[in-house]
């Protein structure tokens, strides 16, 4: 008999930033080694519907799932820690839910009643946990984590969702687990609790009483403090535990799991698990601290200052890094300084670059001229998105001859639009959720770098454009060397481009760092950070 679903809502105090994605997925991966079946929920507090229309600088990655919603770059983190995907349901936002109940009001569903916060707008609330623990069937633990800080505006409502649901399944079924700060004074030389102590105090008020502390320390914390923290907090001093600074995200959970945090949480939701089985994340996490080889490889992007724009290829190459028992180290290139770099300078020291999405003008020629430099050196070269869009366009000038070739996004009269809007995409005015968006097929041509590369004719990958290959200009590009060697049967849209007669060069339409996993690194970041050792190797001797 299936058992009924246990929830843990994952809070965050003191100050932002703390990881509490991250603890949540950690969470999950514990839950999920003792063989229980884990999904997980981010509820974020914006009033944005989704994070599609944010600048990378305001919000980071834009995570797409296969359902085509854009969702925050937590579900990142819970897809790559659990193996497993989300979805739409995974994700919910205060506009969602705000959209949802006037629309509800509009209709009249609410039977000429006053609509409030209260009741409304939390229940709303409640029946997205509620589809999220349903969705395909019934899960063992529902993991939902609150964006923002306690003490925000933002998320009151949330708040007082979560401690509502708690009433209505019973404490036998739900948990609520803080992640805070013990910070280390330096001047003082010692750890202070006085901010978690007003954090849980903050959450009381709202009439959450938290059942475990995750403490974020840079520190050991002693069990004397520990204790401290359980007096002023309520809690025993055993439900307090320490979450130290990892060298890898990846650590996190084998750091928790040490502490006693698997075992805590089983126990406090009543459920009877086998022990743990950590073997395979425990061998990563080795191969990940202990590689034997190092390589350095350029990302030319225009969002650089900020790393969370491009957090699942960083999170990517570490998987395939560790497929190499290699560490990869990343190299920051900002498109527009490359677009002063006559000599190449920049691009010298590194074996292989990747050009990742991106959207607008700016740093635009700088990616042109990395992509150049990497087809007639022969350095391995892996586009992304805007990266196959660029490397069209380098291939039409400076191969082709076409001297004005360009992307309709660049400019619009283009004389050569290489790279044009797909169909109906032209004139939207409404842009949030309106790109291609989610998973589509791809045939893969035999013979090519991608058949061999993934080992398969058909695969299904996740996207998120408004714009494509021009097929009116194929048969030129090909003509001069370019294979078009993966295709959509849906649309006959462009999906991979490669150089046959390069080392390592090749492009994708679509977001291959999206699909990378812990147990299951890309093919494509693989194969290429072997590329990348070999071409150390040769450059080296």
């Amino acid at each position: 008999m299936k058992m009924k679903t246990k929830y843990i809502f994952v809070t965050g105090g003191v100050v932002s930033s703390l990881g509490k994605g991250i603890a949540a997925a950690s969470i999950g991966q514990l839950l999920k080694a003792r063989g229980l079946s884990v999904t997980m929920l981010k509820l974020d507090p914006y009033i944005n519907v989704d994070p599609g229309t944010m600048s990378p600088y305001q919000h980071g990655e834009v995570y797409v799932t296969d359902d085509g919603a854009e969702t925050d770059l937590d579900l990142g983190h819970y897809e790559r820690f659990l193996n497993a995907s989300m979805k739409r349901v995974n994700n919910a936002t205060t506009g969602q839910v705000y959209h949802t109940v006037i629309e509800k009001e509009r209709k009249g569903d609410y039977l000429g009643a006053t609509v409030q916060v209260i009741p409304h707008i939390t229940d709303e609330i409640r029946s997205r946990i509620l589809m999220a623990a349903k969705d395909n069937g019934s899960f063992d633990v529902l993991i939902v984590e609150i964006g923002g800080t306690v003490g925000d505006i933002e998320s009151l409502p949330f708040l007082e969702a979560i401690r509502q649901f708690g009433l209505k399944v019973g404490r036998q079924n739900s948990l609520y687990v803080h992640v805070t700060l013990v910070p280390f004074i330096r001047a003082a030389n010692e750890f202070k609790t006085k901010p978690t102590q007003h954090s849980v105090k903050d959450l009381r008020e709202i009439g959450i009483q938290p059942d475990v502390l995750l403490c974020r320390t840079e520190g050991r914390l002693k069990k004397e403090l520990r204790e401290k923290i359980g007096l002023f907090c309520n809690m025993n001093a055993e439900a307090v535990i320490e979450a130290i600074d990892a060298k890898s995200i990846y650590e996190v959970p084998l750091l928790l799991e040490r502490h006693g945090l698997g075992q805590l949480l089983v126990e406090k939701l009543g459920l009877e698990t086998p022990e743990p089985d950590l073997t395979e994340w425990t061998n990563f996490v080795e191969r990940v601290r202990h590689p034997q080889h190092k390589v350095s490889i350029g990302i030319c992007g225009k969002y650089v200052e900020l790393q969370d724009a491009y957090k699942s290829i960083i999170e990517s190459f570490v998987h395939a890094g560790a497929a190499n028992d290699a560490e990869v180290k990343v190299v920051w290139l900002a498109a527009e300084d490359l677009e002063k770099d006559e000599d190449n300078e920049l691009m010298k020291s590194i074996d292989g670059i990747l050009i990742p999405g991106g959207f607008g003008e700016r740093g635009f020629e700088g990616k042109l001229n990395a992509i150049r430099y990497a087809r007639e050196t022969g350095l391995p070269f892996f586009g992304i998105c805007l990266g196959l869009q660029t490397a069209v366009v380098e291939f039409a000038r400076n191969v082709c001859g076409l001297d004005n070739a360009d992307s309709r996004e660049q400019h619009y009269d283009a004389k050569h639009p290489v790279i044009d809007f797909q169909p109906g995409q032209d004139g939207i005015e409404r842009l949030g959720g309106t790109m291609r968006l989610g998973a589509y097929p791809c045939e893969i041509k035999s013979g090519s770098a991608a058949r061999r590369i993934y080992g398969q004719r058909r695969i299904v990958e996740r996207h998120r454009h408004r714009f494509e290959v021009n097929n009116e200009y194929i048969e030129i590009l090909s003509k001069h060397g370019l294979k078009f060697s993966g295709i959509c049967p849906q649309n006959d849209l462009v999906e991979i481009i490669e150089l046959p007669d390069h080392p390592w060069f090749l492009a994708v339409q679509y977001h291959p760092e999206l699909r990378s996993r812990v147990a299951s690194p890309h093919p494509l970041f693989v194969d290429f950070v072997r590329a990348a050792l070999e071409h150390k190797q040769a450059r080296q001797s």
